[in-house]
């Protein structure tokens, strides 16, 4: 009988905290009838994007909960901060980030105030004129040149490069609503008492194993190094006998990643993936062109993985290189002869036209070539109106870009960055989670591709005369520029798009181009186990369209049968189809790590490694979970009422379970 009497006295226990709690969860007149409901009512999860915690061989960088339990804290509005009398999770306005974040770093009394961060995400998308959490001057420390005082992003405040030991999250535009109506109800309690609390789980593996640099925590295995996987190809493929007799290489290369304050919102879309859609789009357009193999230079396309962290992609590629890896084979560093870079593009606008600068690597007569190859396209497309310019003498020298690792690796690289600017960003968003699509104009980017692919055609031509009804012939689909966008850059399709799913069967349909980090030994084979959903699509994009299709049209879910073949869209149901492409992957992660013995190891410096010394080898912690929720809590007195009524019910219940034992007994006695 006693045993019988739990459910019931659970039940009367649940019902006096209903009566007891729900004044204090439900706010909005919302009826709490069961436990589950109460739980619900409790405990909102917070849809949010984290910021977390980087680390480098000098220290770390990057958000994390100090020490190896969760933040509890009530949450406030920013503008009480200076009447902050406890740790308290502060609710902050977009457009006051940068301004608090450098505050916080230099003000020790506020730091310790500050329990955690919620970034607001919406209601200054219109007003906001520009927000750039990186610095003045991007990866300085790679420059092949002195003067590295010079502003290229005048609205970078660097404040994504400190280290803070607080947890700190962008909310989406959904979670601000809440999280203000929370704040709101804190700051109007009478007795000052602020009961919604936020909880944060942001505990780093870094942190709990106090490692605090990447040789440490690489040793200890609490880390794992940035990376992923660059792709690159040729057009036409390479043959056997192309190889024998290999033309003089036109690279040109785009980068695929971008960097942000939050991890997981890092779009980038002008700065850079702009620049790779005009690639993608002018590899399209070649495609279509007839007799490439008679051209006198060979087209070797390049989307690099890991250029926001250390040029990962670059300076990997070029190792490998040196080193004539498998994942290089057809080519060698000493047949690039010049390099073309599309940067930034989606905002070369001047006086209704588009209009680009072009950024010289140094004054050599192969530069001078590329420089008027750019404007003898540029003219070419006549009404079209779109414009080049040589960038001014006055810049110290190229912008942060790919064409930089080149530069260090080789001084005698000729080369060109295309970019939308001229001596600084016009990018006010670079780095920021706000450099989405609203940040760039399609028409630009085709513009850019259109100038690009007609350039190539007459560089490749070489000393041959330019067939001006071919060159007039080549045309960008305006349409591919606009389906590149949506499901690079959005959710919806995102890469659940028609064109992605002709390829791929992605792992998330939103996009995010944060490198990540390489997880296993680099593969020995053209076939990765961890490529991320973008490089994916690329190689498989850049594959169809540099490829032709092979002799065997039957399906393909891997390999194919000769060698020279490829299987593009083995993903996708039914599978894909066996094409002749010179399409490889090249791992991108930093020259100074090593995987060997199941684990990383970082390398000393090496002296044929110019950029080594100035590599900072990025990792990034590991993590169990990442949370953010809200929930109410009871004041003392409160807490003291319902333990009083808690007890008061219990002792009712067991007075009542003797009283009906005795009562019981009496009656069975009886009988």
């Amino acid at each position: 009988m006693a045993a019988g009497s739990t459910p019931p006295l659970l039940a009367a226990v649940a019902g006096v905290l209903l009566v007891f709690l729900a004044p204090a969860v439900s706010g909005d007149g919302a009826t709490l009838e069961s436990v589950p409901d109460l739980v619900k009512a409790m405990y909102v999860n917070i849809e949010s994007f984290p910021c977390v915690r980087l680390l480098n061989l000098s220290g770390e960088i990057g958000c994390s909960n100090p020490g190896h339990g969760q933040i509890i804290a009530p949450v406030v509005r920013f503008n009480s901060i200076d009447q902050l009398v406890q740790p308290s999770a502060v609710l902050l306005p977009l457009d006051q980030m940068s301004d608090f974040f450098l505050r916080v770093s230099n003000d020790p009394e506020l730091y310790h105030k500050v329990a955690g961060v919620l970034v607001e995400s919406n209601g200054v998308h219109n007003s906001l004129l520009e927000l750039s959490p990186d610095r003045k001057f991007p990866q300085e420390d790679f420059a092949p040149y002195s003067n590295v005082s010079h502003d290229w992003n005048p609205a970078g405040s660097g404040i994504m490069w400190n280290r803070y030991d607080f947890p700190a999250f962008l909310l989406s535009e959904e979670s601000t609503q809440t999280l203000r109506k929370i704040a709101d109800k804190n700051a109007k309690s009478n007795n000052g008492y602020q009961a919604n609390v936020a909880e944060f789980d942001l505990v780093m593996q870094t942190t709990k194993a106090e490692t605090h640099d990447s040789e440490s925590c690489l040793k200890e295995q609490s880390c794992l190094p940035l990376g992923g996987q660059s792709v690159w190809a040729s057009l036409p493929a390479m043959s056997n006998e192309s190889m024998k007799h290999q033309k003089p290489i036109i690279m040109v290369v785009a980068s695929q990643d971008s960097a942000s304050f939050f991890r997981d919102r890092s779009l980038g879309a002008d700065s850079p993936l702009s620049g790779l859609i005009a690639l993608l789009t002018a590899v399209d357009a070649l495609s279509h062109l007839h007799d490439l193999s008679k051209l006198k230079k060979q087209l070797v396309f390049a989307a690099f993985d890991g250029e926001a962290w250390g040029y990962l992609g670059s300076r990997k590629f070029l190792q490998e290189l040196d080193e004539g890896d498998d994942s290089v084979n057809g080519i060698n560093s000493s047949m690039i002869e010049q390099v073309l870079e599309i940067g930034s593009v989606g905002k070369g606008i001047s006086q209704g036209h588009p209009l680009f600068y072009a950024h010289a690597a140094r004054n050599s007569s192969i530069s001078e070539k590329m420089l008027d190859a750019l404007q003898s396209g540029s003219d070419s497309l006549g009404s079209d109106n779109v414009k080049v310019k040589p960038a001014a003498a006055s810049n110290p020298g190229v912008p942060p870009s790919s064409l930089m690792a080149f530069m260090r690796k080789n001084t005698s690289t000729s080369g060109v960055v295309l970019e939308d600017f001229d001596s600084q960003f016009s990018n006010r968003f670079y780095h920021s989670y706000l450099d989405n699509p609203a940040n760039i104009n399609s028409s630009e980017i085709a513009a850019a591709a259109a100038l690009v692919a007609r350039s190539l055609y007459i560089l490749a031509t070489a000393d041959m005369p330019v067939d001006l009804i071919t060159l007039n012939n080549i045309k960008v689909n305006v349409t591919l520029v606009e389906e590149l966008i949506g499901c690079l850059l959005t959710c919806d399709p995102g890469l659940s798009c028609g064109l992605a799913n002709s390829f791929i069967s992605p792992s998330n349909s939103c996009p995010s181009h944060y490198v990540g980090v390489f997880q296993d030994s680099p593969p020995s084979t053209q076939f990765p186990a961890y490529a991320d959903d973008t490089s994916r699509f690329i190689w498989n994009f850049l594959a169809d369209r540099t490829g032709t299709m092979a002799g065997n049209t039957s399906s393909c879910t891997g390999k194919c049968g000769d060698e020279s073949e490829i299987c593009v869209g083995a993903e996708v149901e039914g599978g894909g189809r066996c094409v002749v492409s010179t399409t490889r992957y090249v791992p991108a992660y930093s020259t100074r790590l090593k995987f060997e013995d199941n684990a990383w190891h970082v390398l000393p410096v090496n002296l044929s490694d110019p950029m080594g010394a100035a590599d900072p080898v990025w990792t990034e912690s590991y993590w169990n979970t990442i949370s953010l929720r809200v929930y109410a809590v009871q004041s003392t007195s409160s807490d003291w009422l319902v333990l009083l009524a808690g007890l008061s019910v219990t002792a009712v219940s067991y007075l009542g379970v003797i009283v009906g034992r005795t009562y019981i007994s009496k009656i069975t006695k009886r009988d």
